[in-house]
């Protein structure tokens, strides 16, 4: 079955699937296998302290695929820049962008802070700005700033949360009447029917972190990918530390780990996601051979 939305139609990939971006660990080797399974495959560059190990990188990334992919620019809120003088700011992401569009790469997410200025350098050069919202009045805001699309993060997701965050449900079903860009769905999503409710909600493209975590292409070690499939969501101290409302990163994986059940290659767990969606699309009669929610 081909897939068309409108994230699929400025990036052309195969599926509409965004990978998430991940401090540490995302690097070419595993967006690349993201992005060899149909997704677009996203780099962060926070992981690379110099201009130097990013273009490695970069280089990398250029021999493990032909595939579309993107670059994470995070950027430090302006309290965090001050405690930190190592913090990354948008002023230091301006020579990563000249760099990665020197190399071919025409989509960029920002994420963590307002990025204004690089959004208006990527446009500027003639590419493509998603950025990374967890309420739907930042979501309003980024799109009067001019951003392509916004990957909006549910409650359910992990990392900085906000005390105004909704769940992944109300952001995106009201998103979709609010906004006039693209909405890519973040924060939950790790099984066939999630991906699929996410497009019949509104979404033109699903995000996929915690889900991806527990693949062989993952670095992560394996003792944590033990520990992420045999998460018990359930938990009292787990649920509380995924709903807490506060402002404040924690190390831990989303409530996407409920689907997770064993390791699996990147392509094996990019085909239980599309072939489950088909099935479910076939069970429910649809016979069309293009899915769209153009």
């Amino acid at each position: 079955m081909k897939w068309t939305t409108k994230i699929t139609k400025i990036t052309g990939v195969k599926y509409p699937v965004v990978m998430g971006a991940f401090a540490g660990i995302g690097r070419a080797k595993f967006a690349a296998a993201f992005s060899n399974a149909g997704g677009l495959g996203i780099i962060t560059a926070l992981n690379f302290s110099n201009l130097k190990k990013f273009r490695e990188e970069l280089e990398l990334m250029e021999k493990l695929t032909t595939k579309p992919y993107g670059i994470n620019l995070t950027v430090a809120p302006p309290m965090m820049a001050e405690k930190n003088p190592n913090a990354r700011t948008e002023d230091t992401y301006i020579e990563y962008i000249n760099l990665a569009i020197d190399h071919g790469v025409k989509f960029f997410t920002t994420s963590a802070y307002k990025a204004n200025k690089l959004g208006d350098l990527v446009h500027k050069k003639g590419y493509y700005w998603f950025h990374k919202c967890s309420t739907i009045p930042h979501a309003i805001s980024a799109e009067k700033d001019g951003a392509d699309a916004v990957t909006l993060v549910g409650l359910e997701g992990t990392g900085f949360k906000n005390p105004n965050q909704q769940t992944s449900l109300i952001n995106i079903t009201i998103g979709k009447k609010l906004l006039n860009i693209p909405i890519i769905a973040a924060g939950g999503f790790g099984d066939a029917r999630g991906f699929l409710a996410a497009l019949t909600m509104g979404a033109e493209a699903v995000c996929f972190g915690t889900a991806i975590m527990a693949t062989k292409e993952c670095p992560a070690p394996e003792s944590f990918k033990n520990r992420l499939i045999n998460q018990d969501i359930f938990d009292e101290e787990y649920y509380k530390q995924i709903y807490h409302f506060q402002l404040k990163d924690k190390s831990i994986w989303s409530p996407a780990s409920g689907h997770s059940e064993k390791i699996l290659s990147m392509e094996e767990f990019m085909r239980e996601i599309i072939g489950g969606a088909v099935d479910i699309l076939k069970n429910l009669g649809f016979n069309n051979s293009e899915f769209k929610t153009l």
